[in-house]
């Protein structure tokens, strides 16, 4: 049975995409969200295909029609429509919207709007350089899964691994985008299961070890640099967020009443609002730091310029200075410190330290903790944790005296 003008034009949208089929193939897809697109199904050498016609009412009934049987002629010649078609793309007989890059940049505007800027940044820059540059220009819908991993393997050469494997979990979510959309009917990516290296992942060094961490907090509290970096230096174990957390630092994001830190999402690694709770020895710290950068807009700025954050190997730069390279101590490894000693040592809760490291815990009903749960238990840990830094430091220093001797004469 044949569409009439009435039928497509009156086809309202549902809670999800529908097919209203004209014969011999040809269907109007009505999208939930109200487009509606004409498709045609075929089938050339056993595998399934879909030609994307054109959007109603721009393309009516009879020019669909039309379009249809040119389509069915050319599969009666062994041709596939689909590449005829792109050969024609640019005197405008492909509808637009249905290359790669149409689709990517629609899926980012889409998907990508709600994520945190650091995420969205990442991800335009993986389509940029690693995906729009090869695949941009080809039907979506045509793109075959050597195609894919031919792209893909460019970012193998340079040694990225890890890189190659998330731009193609980008690319993946991209054709399922055009595949719900009505402009492809599968994902390739699936079929590069297994096919891309993985980089072994490297732990970031971390001293874990109570003696060995005292004797690094002595060494901190000997460290003589500038002041923005020493109180980074300082800081880095009380607060143990993320090295780029800490250096991003805003004077915005003080709450002196309830004593705390509340970091915004769009500055965090997971999108989400954070909160530190301050011991009153990180509090001493920002205080004296205050006094010096406190007019200005980040609490730990450049030295070149207050409107930047301090360089993310100041930290880094000043540990190497105390004698603690890569392979020893990093500034990342002062989540681990945290995370190993607050459980082995102190006893807390798992769910309060992973809460407290930002990252993203759930209850027993799979329900993510929102940013005040157990803050008033994280509170009182951050505080302990303080001070059995300070005892670490005490027992570092006491266990450096030498004792002193005295000698006695005998008359």
């Amino acid at each position: 049975m044949t569409l009439t003008y009435a039928q497509a034009k009156n086809a309202a949208p549902k809670e999800k995409d529908y097919r209203l089929s004209d014969g011999n193939n040809l269907y109007l897809l009505v999208k939930k969200t109200g487009p509606k697109y004409w498709r045609m199904k075929y089938r050339l050498v056993g595998k399934e295909k879909m030609l994307a016609i054109g959007r109603f009412p721009e393309v009516s009934i009879k020019e669909a029609r039309e379009r249809r049987d040119g389509a069915r002629g050319l599969l009666r010649q062994g041709i596939d429509p689909v590449q005829h078609f792109k050969k024609l793309k640019y005197a405008g007989e492909v509808p637009p919207g249905s290359s790669f890059e149409d689709v990517g940049t629609e899926w980012f505007k889409t998907v990508m709007a709600d994520k945190s800027k650091s995420h969205q940044t990442r991800t335009w820059r993986a389509l940029e350089r690693d995906l729009f540059p090869y695949l941009g220009h080809k039907d979506i819908g045509e793109i075959e899964p050597f195609e894919l991993l031919q792209t893909l393997r460019r970012i193998e050469a340079r040694g990225h691994y890890e890189l190659a494997n998330r731009t193609k979990r980008v690319a993946s979510q991209i054709f399922r985008f055009a595949v719900a959309s009505g402009r492809a009917l599968r994902d390739p990516a699936a079929d590069l299961a297994g096919t891309l290296k993985t980089q072994k992942s490297k732990h970031m060094a971390a001293i874990t070890e109570p003696r060995a961490v005292g004797k690094l907090l002595q060494a901190i509290d000997g460290y003589r640099g500038t002041a923005v970096v020493e109180a980074a230096l300082k800081l880095s174990p009380l607060l143990f967020c993320r090295p780029g957390e800490l250096r991003h630092l805003e004077w915005a994001d003080f709450n002196w009443e309830e004593s705390r830190i509340e970091i915004p999402g769009e500055r965090m690694k997971v999108g989400e609002p954070h909160i530190i709770p301050l011991s009153s020895q990180a509090t001493s710290i920002f205080r004296e730091l205050e006094l010096l950068t406190g007019r200005g807009r980040y609490v730990f700025p450049s030295l070149r310029s207050s409107d930047r954050p301090m360089s993310d190997n100041a930290v880094r730069t000043a540990l190497r200075s105390l004698g603690y390279d890569n392979d020893t101590m990093t500034p990342h490894g002062f989540r681990a410190m945290a995370r190993t000693l607050l459980d082995e040592q102190l006893n807390y809760r798992i769910e309060w330290i992973e809460q407290q490291l930002a990252h993203t815990v759930k209850d027993a009903l799979g329900r993510a903790y929102n940013r005040t749960k157990h803050l008033k238990q994280r509170s009182e840990m951050m505080q302990r944790w303080a001070d059995y830094l300070d005892a670490l430091k005490r027992s570092a220093s006491e266990a450096s005296v030498v004792p002193l001797i005295r000698q006695t004469t005998s008359i």
